[in-house]
């Protein structure tokens, strides 16, 4: 049986795993950036169509939404969403 060879890394081969390495990191932020995008504009158009006009819930959900972009859209669906299903239907 014949000895292995030692294995030769080169430093264009380090470069091209770190490279994959890399873009397979960046798609996978570019996927998940896309999924709180549509996420948060859900809610925002969930929110704007859906509240009650009287009062201001409407109005500050909104601005909650929209300033505090997807920590807002979840706060939304976590605080509000299911009580407005309660109360009105939709």
């Amino acid at each position: 049986m014949a000895p292995l060879a030692p294995c030769r890394l080169t430093l264009a081969h380090a470069w091209e795993t770190a490279y994959k390495f890399v873009m397979s990191f960046l798609l996978l932020l570019v996927a998940l950036a896309l999924c709180a995008f549509g996420f948060w504009l859900w809610m925002l158009i969930d929110c704007a169509t859906n509240e009650p006009t009287e009062g201001n819930n409407r109005v500050v959900w909104v601005i909650i939404i929209a300033c505090a972009h997807v920590i807002g859209a979840l706060l939304y669906l976590l605080v509000r969403r299911d009580k407005r299903i309660a109360e009105i239907g939709h």
